[in-house]
């Protein structure tokens, strides 16, 4: 077996917990007390993304399905988590997953790549959210870096580039969000984004007086809400990582005794995306030894099915 694709085994990693007090319950005016939770929250997520655990690709890949499914609903779509992940494990080779994966596509790259701003990367990801391409949107890069460089909190930051997208383009909302993770990344010097904001963009503390009964970035009181959908965002994400490490230390525990060529290879891809194709073929392994291959780590509570198909079956941590 190539054991040398798989990472060593290594002591399990703790997921760090957020303090009771730092967990949102309701809403909250003071915004002191909102940036203090939210700066709370984020050192617990940071500590994590800092320890950058073996499986932090299955991990990014996964809030990226999850904030892709929240820009799904935003847009009126109807796909849920299942539905995205079909369409980009199901799409051709280098082939277009269709307006819904697409969605996917510009979230598992705000996940995938350091966390840079231009022109170039905006316009491409306008291009798969969309939106149409303006001057204004091409002015936000230098605007964006301005706001870094005033030094304020990294989710005041983000609310004040989630404002600048609003005056922009105030019908570019989805760019807004996945803006507002990338700058939570540069401000905290994080190697990767984690997805994280979107996710909370219908959630229940932009319930207000707003435009449409929710709070824009336009509204007062909006910088006080973004911190509390950071704390928020922050737990999801670290619950996330809970459910995920029980199944990747079985993985690395059991990986030394399998005996199937190629299995390194498959491994290596389980700890570092959403989901493997239970027909996963390679130069070293088959179909047909990839299908006993996930068979055999289902049984060993190593990984989960996904889809409960019978066919095209697919498996992830």
């Amino acid at each position: 077996m190539d054991v040398a694709l798989i990472p060593p085994p290594s002591v399990p990693v703790t997921v760090p917990a957020i303090p009771g007090w730092a967990l949102p319950r309701g809403s909250m005016s003071d915004p002191v007390e909102a940036a203090f939770i939210a700066g709370a929250a984020l050192n617990s997520l940071d500590n994590l993304v800092r320890s950058n655990p073996p499986w932090a690709g299955a991990w990014r890949a996964r809030l990226a399905l999850s904030c892709a499914a929240a820009a799904a609903r935003h847009t009126g779509r109807t796909e849920d988590e299942a539905a995205l992940r079909d369409a980009w494990m199901l799409r051709p080779a280098d082939g277009d997953p269709g307006p819904a994966g697409r969605l996917l596509v510009a979230w598992r790259r705000l996940a995938e790549r350091s966390a840079t701003i231009d022109a170039t990367i905006l316009q491409s990801t306008c291009g798969l959210l969309g939106l149409s391409w303006s001057p204004q949107l091409a002015a936000l890069p230098e605007e964006i870096d301005r706001h870094l460089s005033e030094g304020r909190a990294a989710p005041l930051v983000a609310a004040a580039v989630l404002r600048a997208v609003e005056t922009a383009a105030p019908s570019a909302g989805l760019l807004g969000w996945w803006l507002a993770d990338q700058v939570l990344a540069l401000r905290l010097r994080w190697p990767l984004p984690v997805p994280l904001l979107m996710g909370e963009a219908h959630g229940a503390a932009f319930r207000g007086t707003g435009r449409g009964g929710r709070l824009r970035p336009g509204d007062d009181g909006f910088e006080a809400t973004l911190c509390l959908a950071v704390a928020q965002a922050s737990a999801r994400a670290l619950r996330c990582a809970a459910e995920i490490v029980p199944r990747a230390a079985r993985l690395q525990t059991v990986a030394p005794k399998l005996r199937a060529k190629g299995a390194g290879e498959a491994i290596a891809l389980l700890l570092d995306d959403d989901a493997v194709p239970g027909t996963l073929a390679t130069a070293k392994l088959s179909r047909w030894g990839a299908r006993r291959l996930f068979e055999r780590l289902e049984a060993l509570g190593a990984v989960c099915e996904l889809t409960g198909r019978s066919a095209f079956r697919l498996y992830g941590l």
